[in-house]
């Protein structure tokens, strides 16, 4: 009997940028563009960031509460330890973008575009994802008390080895969406499942659900 074709696993394209001169947080303004810049440290809470671009940089232990990031693109670039206790970065850009080690309460990406994104470790207490398309990320190693997913478009998407308390895919859009590493306390929207990969055990655990979805009795 052939055997299974493996599960497409996020096509990941990214390269820490290098060569950078040393930047300062404080002298970024709105829509503007920089490039090839690192940020070490530094306090942005409250500023307004709406619409800036930061290609091949990286931030460093940056803290981002309040700031205004919405419509804000980020490409080649690294995002590590950053600190927020609300992230509002709705309709955002992410391509290829490393997110390192974030302690973020509530982040709010909504209808934002993320592709060839690596999420890694980290907490996080909502990450609002709604709306928002994802293609080829890989969120591994974090703990996430909610992870909104609702109407989301998410296309090889892999959660790995991630603790989440609640996961909501009410209406949402999944082709290839690997869950299989993952531990959830409760799901929000079932029926959003279509197009996701489980293991066995996950299953069995959702298996009543599923029954009372399609209107199976089990006696």
């Amino acid at each position: 009997m052939a055997k299974p074709n493996p599960s497409p696993a996020p096509r990941i394209s990214f390269s820490e940028p290098t060569g950078l001169v040393d930047g300062d947080v404080q002298t970024l303004e709105p829509h503007e563009s920089r490039e090839g810049e690192s940020y070490a440290g530094g306090d942005l809470t409250g500023v307004d960031l709406a619409g800036v671009s930061l290609m091949e940089c990286v931030l460093d232990a940056v803290t981002l509460t309040e700031t205004g990031l919405r419509g804000a693109r980020f490409v080649d670039t690294v995002v590590r330890s950053s600190f927020a206790t609300s992230l509002v970065a709705a309709r955002s850009t992410w391509r290829r973008v490393l997110i390192e080690s974030p302690r973020w309460g509530s982040a709010e990406l909504f209808d934002s575009s993320l592709e060839s994104v690596q999420l890694q470790g980290g907490k996080i207490d909502f990450l609002n994802l709604r709306g928002a398309k994802l293609t080829d990320v890989l969120i591994e190693g974090a703990q996430i008390t909610e992870l909104d997913l609702a109407g989301f478009s998410g296309t090889r998407v892999a959660i790995r080895n991630c603790r989440i308390d609640t996961l909501d895919l009410t209406r949402a859009t999944c082709i290839d969406v690997d869950l299989r590493d993952t531990s959830f306390s409760r799901v929000v929207g079932i029926e959003g499942m279509r197009g996701t990969i489980l293991n066995e055990t996950q299953l069995a655990e959702f298996a009543p659900v599923l029954a009372g979805l399609l209107g199976i009795r089990v006696e």
